[in-house]
């Protein structure tokens, strides 16, 4: 016991050792730091955003900010639908990239880049929620809230120079925010005709890399450059206002903007049926355009005549020549009552040739239906001339543009010094009369007034609509009476009610080009319209 006493005191571990510990526990004990203070406990609803954000970091969006929405229903979605969602994506990738390697190989003398392990593994991204905003243009924007903690298996195999490489990329994580906007809203599917995707921060990217089995990301320093990398490179590239256009269709067509115009001529009609009891028949045609809203060409009547000649033009424009079709209707006019169809028939636009005149004789049938038995019986003939002209494609590119604010050109035969007042009525909110509503627009402007259709029993109405004045000089000066109108039922007592009203002032139209705005309306309690004005020059 002696001799390990004199070894502990050789190495320093004797008299003092004791004593150091008994003075450092004392001065533990009975001297406090005064820096240090004890915890308060606070209950988390008196604590701000920024404590909460930092405190609770996993709390999904829905429930920091009332902005986002929560979207349970697309995860779960997602969930279902991920082992299929993961099988298309890879191979429309592999499609995508397939291409793309195959002309940048040859610029590095890289004999083959091919994919032999692609999946995105079997964890689904989830969405922490997601903001809609509401806007008075055709668009809709919404801003999700992405995480996505894959296990992904992406295993690129490199061959050059004989030799082989793989490159393996696992353990993939992704958190972003991006804007996904939708636009221009199309009246055909899938109603938009292009995707604008933009990042509203930097994302947060970590993954893993193996080259030839060995995990490059240990290496030091490589991580955090490969970090600032790819966030600097993705921020340039998608960071808003930047965006990754994504076109869906042809924003033309999408939109059914015309693409030329239909001339037809009704020449005459021969052995029409008698229809009157006393005397013949009193013909005339009407003119449509299949899928066009507007109101049919009328030729006129051609009283007692069963061979009549008219030698009338009309004009129609076409949004689609491949669907649309020119269906015409032979009537017997009728002083009082029902007009009788004395028949019909339909010339697909796609059959004629553009810029060539043609000739036509048509049999009248009884409906466009083949199966029905009394289109074999004879009811007369009709002869028409029809030109189909197109729009060059330079004036199509020319007036077609992406920029939700530009104005088209006004057509030819606008006077020189003046221009054409478009008005578009889109839609009303909150409007409701007393005894009835059934909404519609009444527009007056310099003593010409114009309506909408009326709509039954809505308060919430949607119209779009357009209607144009032509005016020699700029409406500086002017101001639009734009007033909503509830049209009384058929069978009642009650008149139509105004249900408010608005003036605008032009002037800001002439010098903006055009305006989209939500106008209060006089007289009504909650009652809005949204009017949309251009001065086309």
């Amino acid at each position: 016991m002696g001799f390990l006493s004199f070894l502990l005191g050789l190495c320093g571990f004797g008299v003092g050792t004791s004593a150091g510990l008994v003075i450092g526990y004392y001065l533990f004990i009975y001297f406090q730091p005064t820096d240090v203070k004890d915890h308060s406990i606070r209950p988390l609803v008196e604590q701000d955003t920024a404590t909460l954000q930092r405190m609770l970091p996993e709390i999904p969006l829905w429930i920091k900010n009332p902005d986002f929405d929560r979207v349970d229903w697309l995860n779960k979605f997602i969930e279902l639908m991920w082992p299929y969602l993961d099988k298309a994506i890879c191979r429309t990738a592999k499609e995508v990239t397939k291409p793309i390697i195959a002309e940048q190989i040859g610029k590095y003398k890289i004999d083959s880049v091919e994919f032999e392990v692609l999946t995105l593994g079997s964890l689904p991204p989830t969405f922490q929620g997601m903001k809609v905003y509401i806007t008075d243009e055709k668009e809709l924007i919404m801003e999700p809230s992405l995480k996505w903690a894959g296990n992904p298996n992406v295993l690129v195999a490199i061959k050059a120079f004989g030799l082989k490489a793989t490159v393996q990329v696992v353990d993939l994580q992704v958190f972003a925010i991006p804007r996904i906007t939708l636009k221009p809203l199309v009246p055909s599917f899938p109603c938009f005709a292009k995707i604008f995707v933009s990042l509203m921060e930097k994302p947060h990217v970590d993954f893993g890399l193996k080259l030839l089995g060995a995990d490059v990301m240990s290496i030091p320093g490589l991580y955090s450059m490969v970090q600032e990398i790819i966030k600097d490179q993705v921020g340039n590239m998608y960071l808003w206002p930047k965006a990754l256009e994504v076109p869906i269709m042809d924003p033309a067509k999408a939109a059914r903007r015309p693409v030329g115009i239909l001339h037809v001529k009704v020449v005459r009609a021969f052995k029409l049926k008698k229809k009157d009891l006393m005397g013949k028949s009193d013909p005339y045609v009407k003119l449509r355009l299949t899928e066009d809203k507007l109101p049919s060409k009328k030729t006129t009547v051609k009283h007692n005549n069963l061979n009549p000649e008219w030698n009338e033009e009309f004009n129609k424009v076409v949004k689609d020549p491949e669907s649309q079709a020119l269906e015409f209707s032979v009537y017997d006019w009728e002083q009082v009552g029902r007009h009788d169809k004395m028949g019909m028939n339909v010339i697909p636009l796609k059959e004629l040739t553009p810029e060539e005149t043609k000739t036509l004789t048509l049999d009248l049938l009884k409906s466009m239906d083949p199966n029905d038995a009394q289109n074999e019986k004879s009811r007369g003939q009709l002869v028409l001339e029809l030109t189909y002209k197109p729009f060059k494609e330079e004036e199509l590119a020319k007036d077609y543009t992406e920029d939700a604010n530009a104005v088209e050109k006004a057509p030819d035969g606008t006077p020189s010094g003046g221009g054409m007042l478009v008005v578009i009525v889109h839609e009303a909110l909150d409007v409701e009369g007393k005894h009835h509503t059934n909404p519609y627009v009444r527009i007056l402007y310099r003593g010409e007034e114009k309506k909408t259709k009326h709509i039954k029993k809505n308060r919430d109405p949607r119209w779009e609509e357009e209607f144009s004045f032509m005016l020699e000089e700029p409406p500086i000066n002017d101001k639009l009476h734009v007033e909503v109108v509830s049209r009384p039922p058929s069978i009642g007592i009650h008149s139509k009610e105004t249900l408010g009203y608005i003036d605008i002032s032009l002037a800001d139209v002439v010098s903006n080009r055009r305006i989209n705005e939500k106008y209060h309306l006089i007289d009504s309690k909650n009652g809005k319209i949204q009017i949309e004005l251009q001065w086309r020059t």
